[in-house]
């Protein structure tokens, strides 16, 4: 991840913090976008044809850690949240094992 890659990625949570959950999807699909256009370019520029396959797993489990983490946080708290994120790689590990 390159620092023009955190600092949209920090822009994104203080954009999620100031407008409210409502906005969430939008900004978390318009920086996803942003994501698959990075990846798309470097796989053009002579990135491994893997990565194509990769890529869907790696958004998913973005997309969907996000409620996950919020609802068990608000459920059981740092216990809740240490416990999604260990099953979130668990289930990526996994996959790309299989892969």
């Amino acid at each position: 991840m390159t620092a023009g890659d955190r600092d949209e990625l920090h822009a994104a949570l203080a954009a999620r913090r100031e407008l409210g959950q409502e906005y969430e999807p939008a900004l978390v699909d318009s920086f996803l976008e942003r994501v698959e256009k990075q990846l798309e370019l470097r796989s053009r520029s002579g990135g491994q044809p893997e990565h194509r396959m990769v890529t869907p797993l790696i958004l998913g489990s973005l997309g969907l850690a996000i409620p996950l983490l919020a609802i068990a946080g608000a459920a059981a708290g740092l216990a809740g949240i240490a416990l999604v994120c260990v099953a979130i790689v668990s289930v990526n590990v996994v996959a790309m094992r299989r892969r």
